[in-house]
């Protein structure tokens, strides 16, 4: 029996009746010999972490674009957090990690550049919309390891498309992801504005405080319990109503508070404008591409609109201001 095999059947032994066991993934796209060490799942983590998608996402903004400092979240440690809360449930619910895992992990590889602001460009111009969920699937089917993607299992992929609110994941691991999505973003994002200085704990209002707690650490405690409690037992994953109905509220409150704060911001136009300019520039000049994505074009593989997203929302926030400059900002004349 293989380390694999061992690690297969300790899953069967101890496993929630409702979690996803390894051994019964739908599997992938093109048929692969199993790991003699890593159960399918593990192995999925594995290449979505060592992938190049995965290691642009520390350059990418999560709220704030480009801050001055340390200690703001970007999209990678917002998708190191989600992993962290998402596995705390599925251990404590007995369900299966390394599949909640590598969702969580995978869940934003499709990000734009400057958050949701280049999103929105993208959908805008794009004939065929724009949505990074979606983006993410062509990340990690297609356009890793140059075309040949990374072929997941058929569970992590469902988990990643559908890890939105509008998401109807296939696995109780997915639904987990899900949720745990909203609890980062939502306490981090809050800890974040806090230090901006566009925030402060007392304006969030008291009816939410009392039920969530007043802290970080208390209303991530209160989120991840009232899921386990919830839980338990059950096929499915679910909150409590009181509690469910004051994360939505307090959602609410950070969009009219802090995601449309013109001190948060304030930069997003010219974001969204750059985003815009460099889609037409490619468009007009797709010889501009690299070889990949100019033989995607080529071989008619692909619009060459849904190429050009292809490429933009692969960008580091970074990569995206310095190939603006070079197209649109006029350089020093030098002898």
């Amino acid at each position: 029996m293989t380390i694999r095999e061992m690690a297969e059947k300790r899953e069967e032994e101890f496993l929630s009746e409702f979690a996803c066991l390894s051994k019964d993934t739908r599997g992938r796209d093109v048929p692969e010999e199993p790991c003699d060490i890593r159960p399918a799942y593990q192995r999925d983590r594995d290449r979505i972490l060592h992938c190049k998608s995965f290691r642009r996402l520390k350059h990418k903004t999560q709220v704030f674009l480009s801050p001055q400092g340390d200690h703001y979240r970007d999209r990678l440690t917002h998708t190191l957090e989600v992993s962290q809360i998402a596995r705390t449930i599925a251990q404590a619910l007995r369900l299966n990690e390394s599949l909640t895992e590598a969702i969580a992990m995978g869940h934003d590889l499709g990000h734009t550049p400057f958050g949701h602001a280049g999103e929105r460009v993208l959908n805008r111009v794009c004939p065929d919309g724009f949505v990074h969920c979606e983006q993410s699937i062509r990340v990690v089917e297609k356009l890793e390891k140059k075309g040949r993607g990374l072929n997941l299992t058929w569970e992590v992929r469902d988990g990643i498309l559908n890890h939105r609110s509008s998401g109807h994941p296939a696995t109780l691991e997915g639904k987990v992801v899900q949720l745990s999505d909203k609890i980062a973003y939502i306490n981090h994002d809050i800890d974040d504005a806090e230090r901006a200085g566009i925030l402060r704990e007392e304006e969030i209002p008291l009816e939410y405080r009392q039920i969530l707690g007043s802290t970080i650490k208390e209303r991530l405690n209160t989120m991840i319990h009232d899921i386990v409690t919830n839980s338990q037992g059950k096929p499915q994953i679910v909150q409590s109503p009181e509690v469910g109905q004051a994360m939505k509220n307090i959602r609410k409150f950070m969009f009219a508070n802090v995601y449309t704060n013109p001190a948060a911001k304030g930069e997003e136009t010219k974001a969204e404008n750059m985003i815009e300019a460099l889609y037409h520039f490619y468009m007009d000049h797709p010889l501009e591409l690299p070889e990949e994505y100019v033989e995607m074009i080529e071989k008619q593989e692909e619009h060459a609109e849904r190429v050009v997203c292809d490429y933009i929302s692969g960008m580091t926030d970074q990569y995206a201001m310095t190939k603006y400059a070079e197209y649109f900002i006029p350089k020093a004349w030098q002898i």
